[in-house]
């Protein structure tokens, strides 16, 4: 289904750990353009967000379909760039998102749960 995303998130890079922050930065980036390369995903976005007081310092969106997202999320060279990121920023998070036709599914489902849970 279009619209199928794995977000990963974090924060603030661990003081003292900035150089080292940026190589891993750098390497995960060429990690998802090899997956795009072999097939694997669709595409990938990072985001770096600007300073503005919040827990949220970036993000990437890595689309793809929904069972080769699955099978990337629980692959074990994924789960160790996991690890070595979350070495060096805080609030590292990575889970399903939604967009386009995805999103359309997810808010039926909200719809549904709600008008369900409204006559409970």
């Amino acid at each position: 289904m279009a619209g199928e995303v794995l977000f990963v998130g974090w924060g603030p890079v661990v003081r003292g750990r900035e150089e080292r922050a940026l190589q891993v930065f750098q390497e995960t980036m060429e990690y998802y353009g090899r997956l795009q390369q072999e097939g694997q995903i669709d595409s990938f976005e990072p985001v770096v967000i600007g300073p503005h007081g919040g827990d949220l310092a970036g993000f990437v969106m890595i689309r793809g379909e929904r069972a080769k997202l699955a099978q990337l999320r629980f692959s074990e060279e994924f789960e160790r760039m996991t690890v070595r990121a979350a070495g060096i920023v805080d609030n590292l998070g990575v889970g399903p998102a939604y967009t386009g036709e995805a999103l359309t599914r997810q808010m039926g489902l909200f719809e549904e749960s709600a008008r369900e849970l409204a006559t409970a």
